[in-house]
């Protein structure tokens, strides 16, 4: 269960493509999509279209995911349903979990060191399976409730009405049980539609940990099934807590998630404060049933690498992953944990409001979306500021908006073009009434 420690938590799977590659399972959903199709879509985008979506580059990568040929017009779709716009596309295939000299590859890395000394030759290993699943494989296979919030296109990224890119790496899990794995990690990026601000991303990192028991395991124990898988999983995380930031208070919060029980909160005292490490919990035996797996327990966890990678690393915005300055890059080596950032410079954010009448329909989410398209990751927060509602009952909303580059100084120029171009889809594509 890959549960993101910024955002609500969930499962999820993936499958009917695979290829095998030494121990390692490829999943992706098949595409009629061919290379040369792939190109002739390339070469029908405007030449600035393609200069600043840089999409040609995450097209390659990703058709090293099991040799499957995904091109543009496969995930941004022309169907009613599709939500994905060019910004997210343009971070497939990205696999910044995959780079060891990146803080992200190397926290990775350092958790890949903890099972191999503690379990040695026990945890396979899967980072590179394919973003793109089923609905089924995100939310059903993993007891999601047909309400549940995270299934909503406000919170989603879909394709069309059965295919999403994957909420949480947990969309692997059950096709990986059915393929015979008893004790596996799964890495990966994943993607949600959220919030603007320094915590916030709408792709990330989370990496997913799955045991398997046999009656043997705790019929030895004394204890009873769920008691065995509980105590096992405890044993471990606090070892990989300890691994991971030395010697450190530990505490475990009961909580709930549809696919584990019981469940709980990793937290640990560090730097002065409580820190939510991840989420974990006993397998649900319906999960373990449908995968056929009737006579076993097991448990599982999933924590964001994001998460983790700022408070070891000090990095304060999460936007900086994504930046190929070499002022960021080069404070990075691989296997080198906990390397503290040294800010390269501090460039002055400029703020503009834009305040709206909102209608029924209207979203955070949504406008976050409008932004990022607009000014990427130029748009550091976007934070509402006011709101009331008139005595004609008509919401009114106020959003200021923080425009900083990491990397150099904006011009009076640029902000104005940005916001103006927001105001002017914020009113088109939202339906709101600006003020």
């Amino acid at each position: 269960m890959a549960i993101s420690l910024a955002h609500a938590t969930l499962f999820s799977r993936t499958s009917l493509f695979l290829s095998r590659n030494s121990r390692s399972l490829t999943f992706c959903i098949p595409f009629s999509t061919s290379s040369s199709s792939a190109a002739a879509a390339s070469s029908s985008l405007p030449s600035d279209k393609l200069h600043r979506n840089k999409w040609r580059s995450p097209v390659a990568s990703v058709l090293e995911l099991g040799g499957v040929k995904i091109g543009r017009e496969d995930v941004m779709r022309d169907d009613p349903t599709n939500n994905v716009p060019d910004t997210i596309f343009s971070k497939l295939g990205m696999q910044l979990h995959r780079r060891d000299q990146h803080p992200i590859g190397i926290l990775k890395n350092a958790i890949y060191e903890y099972f191999d000394t503690s379990y040695p030759n026990k945890f396979d290993k899967f980072d590179d399976l394919c973003p793109i699943v089923t609905v089924k494989q995100n939310f059903d296979d993993v007891l999601v409730p047909a309400d549940h919030v995270s299934r909503s296109y406000n919170d989603t990224y879909y394709i069309d009405a059965q295919t999403v890119l994957r909420c949480h790496t947990s969309a692997h899990q059950a096709e990986l049980l059915r393929r015979g794995h008893t004790h596996f990690l799964v890495t990966g990026d994943v993607y949600r539609r959220d919030s603007i601000d320094s915590t916030h991303y709408p792709v990330f990192h989370q990496m997913e940990g799955v045991r398997v028991f046999s009656p043997d395991d705790w019929e030895a124990s004394g204890v009873d099934a769920t008691s065995h898988a509980a105590e096992d999983l405890k044993k471990c995380l606090e070892g990989l807590a300890n691994h991971l930031f030395g010697a450190v208070e530990m505490r475990w919060i009961d909580t709930y998630f549809p696919f584990t029980n019981p469940s709980f909160e990793l937290e640990i005292y560090f730097q002065e404060k409580w820190l939510e490490v991840l989420g974990c919990g006993v397998t649900e035996q319906e999960i373990l049933k449908r995968s056929g797996k009737t006579n076993n327990v097991a448990w599982a966890f999933g924590l964001g690498l994001e998460r983790l990678a700022m408070v070891l690393f000090d990095i304060p915005d999460i936007r900086l992953f994504w930046s190929n300055d070499e002022r960021f890059t080069s404070q990075f080596s691989k296997g080198q944990l906990g390397v503290k950032f040294k800010p390269f410079s501090k460039y002055p954010p400029c703020y503009k409001d834009i305040s709206f009448w909102i209608n029924e329909s209207f979203t955070e989410n949504n406008l976050c979306e409008v932004v990022r398209g607009i000014a990427g990751d130029l748009a550091e927060e976007v934070l509402l500021i006011d709101n009331f509602t008139n005595k004609k009952g008509m919401t009114s909303h106020c959003y200021r908006i923080a425009y900083r580059s990491m990397e150099r100084s904006l011009t009076d120029d640029e902000i104005n073009e940005l916001q103006w171009n927001v105001r002017e889809q914020v009113q088109s594509k939202l339906n709101v009434v600006l003020r």
